[in-house]
């Protein structure tokens, strides 16, 4: 057995993911990275590979920064800059992260707003 550090073995976990979760532009792909001190979420288009919209709480309109708190109001901010572009439903890429705490809390809130994953 292969030893591995935590960011190693959260690419590897990322990597067998992506094989299956492909982002179009009728359903994008939101992908979500969290650093220990921010989080980030993108709506990516595979096909033509091009970020549609992107929301961080590194922005100036959101406070907190990697809590869950801050995590589920860019899951909200993401999901309306979704909607505003006619865009209703995602595939979502967790990142190899575990889907608990600051992603599940990002991704609560982004179907709060109506978008469907």
């Amino acid at each position: 057995m292969r030893v591995q550090n935590t960011s190693q073995a959260r690419k590897r976990i990322h990597l067998r993911v992506r094989k299956k979760v492909i982002g179009t532009l009728k359903r994008p792909r939101l992908a979500v990275y969290r650093s220990a001190k921010h989080i980030y979420a993108q709506a990516i288009d595979d096909d033509n590979g091009r970020t549609l919209v992107a929301a961080s709480s590194r922005e100036k309109d959101v406070s907190g920064g990697g809590n869950i708190k801050s995590a589920a109001s860019i899951g909200k901010l993401v999901a309306e800059r979704l909607r505003e572009k006619g865009i209703e439903s995602v595939v979502f890429d967790r990142g190899g992260f575990k889907y608990h705490g600051r992603v599940k809390a990002l991704a609560d809130a982004a179907r709060k707003v109506g978008l469907k994953f």
